[in-house]
Formats: C-alpha cells, structure tokens, sequence
C-alpha cells in the first residue's frame, strides 16, 4: 500500500473502506486507486484547499463567536444502489409514521386512546403547542423536510440515531460538499456513476408549491430567516438563492386580518408558503414568545384559517424528541401495519426502575441525553 495507508489499522467496529486487511470492499475500490498515489503531505494540502475554498465562499458555521469552514472528509462514504434502496425505504416509512402520529397528536388523539403511547408524553413535552391544535395543514402535511440521522453499527447494519422533524438543517453542506469533491478528486465522479444532488433546492421548491393553500393557482414562496447572526444563514440564503425565491425576516412579513403579506419595493404581495427557519417559540409573538422580534405576529392565525402554509408545521417536536424516539417502532406498526426498516439505537426509558439500574451500572459507557432535547 502507498504511505497514506501504511500506518493503517482495523478497529473492532465496521471499516467503510476495508473488508480485511489489504481487501477493499468493492465499492470503494475507485476511492482507493485515487487515494492510493497520495502521501499524508497531499491529503493535507487538498483539505487546506478545500477549507479555504469554503472560506472564500462563506460555506462556514458559528462556533464560539468565530466563523470556521465547514469540516469535510476528503475521504467520500460509498453507498452501493442497494443500500439507499433499503436507506430511502426506511426513511419513507419513518417519516409516514411520524406524520400520521402528529395528525393524531393534534387531531383524535386515538394513538393515546388505544394505548401506543401514554398521553404524559404529549402534556409533558415543552415542544407541545396548543395554538397548533385542529389547525388542518394543506395536503394533511407537516413534515415537509425531515432529517434523519444514521449511524452504522459493529456489524455495517444501518441504524437510526434521531429523528428531526423540526425545522431541520444542513442539506446546503451537502451541495457544497459534493461541488468541492468534484474540484478535489474529480477522477472519482468520471468513472463512478454517482447520484446527483444538485436538483434538491427544485425539488423542495415543488413540494412548498404543492403545500400551498387549496386554490392558489401560482403560490408565492419564501424562506423565513432570523437574520444574518444565525449559525445556518448561508443555508437560508443559498436555498432561496436556488430556489429563486425570496429569502426575508419576520419585519418583512405583515399580517392583515389572517393574510399574510410581504413587504417589497412595489408595494405588498401575497405569500402562500412559508419556509420557516425561525423556531416555534420565536414565530409568533401573539401566540408563543412576547418578546420575538424576529418573528411575525398573527401569522400563526393566518394558517389556522388555511391562508398560508408553514414548512414545517408548527408543534413538530412532539415528534422528535428522545422520548417518543423510543417509541417509533410501536408507531410504524402501529399506523402502517408494517415491520421496521431500520432499527433504533438501543435506548433506554429511564423511568423503568429496572432499565434505570442497568444504566446506573454502565454509565461511563452510554450517551446520555435530555428525553426533551432537540
């Protein structure tokens, strides 16, 4: 092997690229020929080219007051056809559940009437909003962009870490990212037939069209940012940037009666769908938080009377918090009638005395996080 593997080892776990020492999974076979002429000093100045491109083009997050770039492995993790077969599957039926679980939340309630989930988990949860209540979203559709984490385990069977339904973020990085590894090892998109992403911000953009209020004939569309001091600013400007919509702040917004209007150089025009990256609590200063000034007041009553739509719903994390994540599977079988595609982590409901012990007596080995957190 060339330098940039001499020092190389297996661990315990799943190796992407190795299925044994010195055998390379079929899949990453192109990764490894390009990667293999390298030496520590090359990988090196490609991820300092990279970064600084990234700097150049403002591709940077927030992290203790300082912009830094976007950190990305120069080395591309492989998914053969058939694994984002499976992948695309349980995801679709995960996303399914959860929007058949948030109409029932805040419509029947029959999942807690037939005892799926106890009704604590809803009173309980901070992120359950009364003001979403019986509000009926265009297509029955509250889940509108979902983020799904995935992990693999020590057998390189997929697994799901969390779900986020919310106002989820992070898909500009992955445009980003694939358009700087075309510019880094350009061999490797040449002679592997790699998936696009470049379409996403279209098909986004057609699903908020599709979501707009019945009877619009040509829906306005808009991205709805705090501002410029957010961490995920780039992503708000690039998707409207892509989009070819306009990208605004709540002071931007005006409600009048239950419309919704967006302030402009030539006067007020009507928008129908809002892409909101503004959290729950700060939306509506009339329902949630009194003292938002990034949100826009009397917007949360424009959607309850069906004259706008809000991607995603308000009220969402009642769906997506590490208490009801335990509960997904029973969710799936539940509304669908189906087997799940692809497992939780192991997690464990501390409020069982006896899963509490086994915790207590493995502690230094487990993650151990909010049931509320996001």
């Amino acid at each position: 092997m060339a330098d940039v593997f001499d020092s190389y080892a297996l661990a315990d776990a799943w190796d992407e690229m190795f299925e044994r020492p010195g055998v390379v999974r079929a899949a990453y076979e192109p990764v490894f020929a390009a990667l293999q002429p390298l030496d520590a000093s090359d990988l090196a100045f490609r991820a300092e080219q990279m970064a600084r491109s990234f700097t150049d083009r403002g591709v940077t997050y927030a992290h203790a007051g300082e912009e830094r770039p976007f950190p990305l492995d120069l080395v591309p993790r492989i998914l053969d056809a058939a694994e984002w077969d499976t992948l695309t599957r349980g995801v679709r039926q995960r996303v399914r559940a959860l929007e058949a679980y948030l109409g029932d939340a805040y419509g029947r309630c029959q999942v807690f009437e037939d005892g799926v989930v106890p009704y604590r988990l809803l009173h309980s949860s901070p992120h359950y909003h009364r003001a979403a209540h019986g509000v009926e979203p265009p297509n029955g559709v509250r889940i509108h962009v979902a983020g799904v984490d995935l992990v693999r385990d020590v057998d390189g069977g997929f697994r799901v870490l969390e779900d986020n339904v919310r106002i989820p973020s992070g898909v500009s990085y992955v445009i980003e990212n694939r358009r700087a590894m075309t510019r880094v090892f350009p061999s490797l998109f040449a002679e592997a037939p790699v998936r696009p992403v470049d379409e996403y911000p279209q098909r986004l953009l057609a699903a908020l069209r599709a979501a707009a209020p019945e009877g619009t004939d040509d829906p306005v569309v808009v991205v709805l940012s705090p501002g410029v001091h957010n961490a995920a600013y780039f992503e708000h400007a690039l998707l409207a940037r892509l989009m070819g919509v306009q990208l605004v702040e709540g002071r931007d917004l005006v409600c009048s009666g239950t419309r919704v209007r967006m302030r402009t150089t030539r006067g007020e025009v009507p928008v129908h769908v809002v892409y909101r990256r503004i959290d729950d609590e700060f939306l509506d200063p009339l329902h949630f938080r009194p003292d938002s000034v990034i949100g826009c007041p009397g917007i949360m009553t424009a959607a309850r009377a069906g004259h706008v739509t809000l991607a995603n719903a308000v009220g969402n994390g009642i769906a997506d918090d590490k208490l009801l994540y335990t509960y997904v599977p029973d969710l799936i079988r539940y509304y669908l009638g189906e087997e799940p595609l692809l497992p939780n982590v192991e997690t464990y409901r501390l409020e069982d005395p006896g899963q509490l012990e086994a915790v207590l007596d493995q502690l230094d080995r487990l993650v151990i996080k909010p049931v509320d957190g996001a």
